[in-house]
């Protein structure tokens, strides 16, 4: 179990939780966008089924409330550390595909690449808080992907769009977790301690 810890640590917890939060339902919000932007530029259906997609990390969990607030924040930074490197894969393919013919998916990319950016560093500050190792970007990272027909790249991209849309949610319900107060105590769970 965590030591106490006091209540300014407490609060810049709760506050940082709080941002995250906005920050990953305005995230949220933009990539639901850019996935219609991205469906019906690509021509593809969006109900179309799309197989997991190696080096994409999975929002499930079987037992989410099992993890502690640590393992939470790591996966989250492990999965967004990932997103932006397959999203980064995306917006070099897109400019290879389209050139300028089509600067707004290009535009809204990019700013999705930087919202996840900024979450991962977010993410980073949460852990630095409890005095946690934050791990390399070596060890997150996905391989270099195969190389993949036209086709195959814009299912990747549906792929990737679609569960960095169900980590956005899954990062809000992780950080409201973290934010809650403890009931013993009247402070929020040390990120050691189970939820």
């Amino acid at each position: 179990m965590a030591a106490a810890e006091s209540p300014s640590a407490a609060l810049r917890r709760r506050d940082l939780c709080s941002r995250g939060i906005r920050l990953a339902g305005k995230m949220r919000a933009d990539v639901a966008d850019l996935l219609d932007a991205y469906v019906e530029q690509q021509g593809l259906d969006a109900s179309a089924s799309v197989a997991a997609v190696e080096g994409v990390p999975l929002a499930a969990v079987e037992r989410w409330d099992e993890q502690t607030g640590t393992q939470r924040l790591l996966e989250n930074l492990a999965a967004y550390r990932a997103f932006r490197t397959l999203l980064a894969q995306m917006l070099e393919e897109q400019r290879e595909q389209l050139g300028e013919a089509d600067a707004g998916l290009g535009r809204a990319l990019a700013a999705v690449l930087l919202q996840v950016s900024a979450f991962a560093y977010h993410l980073e500050e949460l852990l630095r808080l409890e005095s946690r190792g934050i791990p390399g970007e070596e060890e997150d990272g996905p391989p270099p992907p195969p190389r993949l027909s036209l086709f195959e790249q814009k299912l990747r991209g549906l792929g990737v769009l679609r569960e960095l849309a169900q980590w956005a949610v899954r990062s809000v319900r992780d950080l409201r977790q973290l934010a809650k107060p403890s009931p013993a105590t009247g402070a929020a769970p040390g990120l050691a301690e189970s939820p």
